[in-house]
């Protein structure tokens, strides 16, 4: 998970603990036979995983420098029979299963890539890789792909169809999907539907998602002028013209971070405050100067697309009529990133399918979207392929474990590797069936 303010990412670690106090250990009623034999194949290989997670902890590796992972996952997926591809994008890996029975395509995706980081790691399998830590959690979220591989493969009779596992490096600085897709991805599969999931700071038996965006989108607005003796007017009206595009009072609980948890405008209400938003960064307005032009530059977050859309034939038509008209060169978006968008009614299914097999009171349905700058580039693949991105707690509070991406003190309980490889293993199989 990309995180571009760790200031208020840390913020969150208290506030999403609300999300999910509830008892751990796993309750569920399992009647349809396959389901519980993914239970009970899950229960057999879970202290191998949790032994090869571990592995990739003590082992992790940068964005783009995957090599031993790559290796590990490589080697792993041919044990199990499966088809591999690798060197995609860099040390991107991707396992095939075939059941040879006509039917659905369907993909999971994993992030592989660990961060440069000198905290001190907090367990005692700890980081040998000076430097270097697994502070995301993308080392659980691998050893959870490879969980549910192994599976799947055991359960090649009983499927139909074809599901795909894509082990992607270099998510953390957003670019390792699209390197997948650039190397030739979707000529090598062809996917129906593709999900994945991303450890959060919620109990262990926590799922939570929505439909469309779970995250703001952020872009630069670019606004250039012709050089003039008329620049620091241009300037402060430019700096003006930005700021009203802002609809969020200054004094608004929107940006306390206590708000994002608190139980009735929060992400999880209904009434959340958290939907129909944009605002600027006042504190990253930038102006540049050349010999013929001066550029104002603002990052904007909204939370939606159609606010964006609407967002630049807005600023023009302004300039247009003011008496700076004749001086604009260009408004644009200089930087722009794919956004994670759940397909709605993949994820009405998908919860479906998990809710009806592992209890309801085990999936958190979110209502507004995160404003903290978060991302992940997850988003390149919906791009092309419909899907769904999770969430899945891997928190343990009783014990102080608080899986809270990029916090100094990130730890996962380990019990969340069997609750991800049950949920989504189920979840695909339903897939497959549909």
């Amino acid at each position: 998970m990309t995180s571009n303010n760790t200031a208020i990412t840390l913020a969150l670690t208290v506030q999403l603990l609300l999300f999910a106090l509830v008892s751990h250990g796993q309750s569920t009623t399992i009647e349809s036979p396959i389901h519980a034999n993914i239970q009970e194949k899950t229960g057999k290989i879970f202290d191998s995983l949790v032994k090869i997670r571990r592995d990739f902890h003590i082992h992790p590796e940068v964005s783009g420098n995957e090599k031993r992972t790559s290796e590990k996952i490589t080697k792993y997926l041919q044990s199990l029979g499966l088809e591999v591809k690798t060197g995609i994008g860099g040390y991107g890996v991707v396992g095939i299963l075939n059941t040879g029975k006509k039917g659905k395509r369907i993909a999971w995706r994993a992030d592989m890539d660990a961060m440069p980081s000198d905290i001190p790691d907090v367990v005692d399998f700890a980081s040998k890789n000076k430097g270097v830590r697994h502070i995301c959690g993308h080392d659980v979220n691998t050893t959870i792909a490879l969980g549910i591989a192994n599976v799947m493969a055991g359960l090649k009779e009983k499927l139909t169809g074809t599901i795909y596992f894509i082990f992607q490096p270099a998510e953390e600085p957003y670019t390792g999907a699209k390197a997948m897709i650039d190397d030739g991805l979707f000529e090598m599969i062809s996917p129906d539907e593709i999900y994945g999931s991303h450890i959060a700071p919620m109990a262990t038996t926590m799922i939570s998602t929505k439909p469309e965006w779970m995250f703001a989108d952020y872009k630069t607005i670019k606004i250039s002028f012709q050089n003039s003796d008329k620049n620091d007017a241009i300037v402060a009206y430019s700096k003006e013209l930005i700021s009203k595009l802002q609809n969020v009072a200054p004094d608004s609980k929107f940006w306390d971070p206590n708000s994002l948890g608190d139980p009735t405008i929060g992400l999880a209400s209904p009434n959340t405050i958290f939907t129909d938003y944009t605002f600027v960064n006042k504190k990253r307005i930038k102006v540049e100067k050349t010999e013929n032009e001066i550029t104002i530059k603002a990052y904007i977050g909204s939370s939606a697309k159609e606010k964006f859309d609407v967002m630049l034939p807005q600023l023009k038509q302004e300039i247009s009529n003011s008496k700076f008209a004749k001086d604009l060169i260009e408004v644009e978006f200089s930087y722009e990133r794919a956004n994670l968008y759940n397909d709605k009614t993949l994820t009405k299914k998908s919860l479906g399918h998990i809710a009806q097999l592992y209890g309801a009171e085990n999936i958190i349905m979110l209502h507004g979207i995160m404003a903290d700058y978060r991302g992940d580039d997850f988003a390149y693949f919906q791009e092309h392929v419909p899907g769904v991105y999770f969430y899945l707690g891997g928190s343990y509070f009783e014990k102080g474990i608080l899986s809270m991406p990029h916090a100094p003190n990130f730890q996962v309980d380990e019990s969340c590797i069997k609750t991800g490889v049950n949920y989504f293993s189920s979840m695909i199989v339903e897939r497959l069936a549909e």
